[in-house]
């Protein structure tokens, strides 16, 4: 018995002809806004230093680059945001699409 191929593949995994060659690939982006540390955790309160977003210490790929500059806590106690982006990608018969 011969193994089940996708209809839009061929075998050698070319898309056929028949595919759209639009795709939309969608592409977030992640902004860090007001840290959330409770600087009173000790005494039992809640007092959060007013930071209203992460700004990085250092480059990119470094260890300053995950210290926030204007309250120097760690970049996971600042509120994380995702927005997502559809982007529209153009495909054409030489190139592969989605990668």
């Amino acid at each position: 018995m011969k193994p089940r191929q996708d209809p839009k593949m061929t075998s050698n995994g070319s898309s056929t002809p028949t595919e759209d060659k639009k795709k939309k690939r969608k592409k977030s982006m992640v902004r860090y806004r007001e840290c959330r540390k409770n600087h009173a955790a000790n005494i039992g309160g809640y007092a959060v230093d007013g930071c209203r977003e992460f700004m990085a210490s250092g480059e990119e790929g470094t260890r300053e680059a995950l210290k926030c500059a204007a309250c120097n806590c760690h970049r996971s106690f600042h509120k994380r945001e995702v927005e997502e982006a559809d982007q529209d990608l153009f495909c054409d018969s030489s190139s592969a699409c989605g990668t």
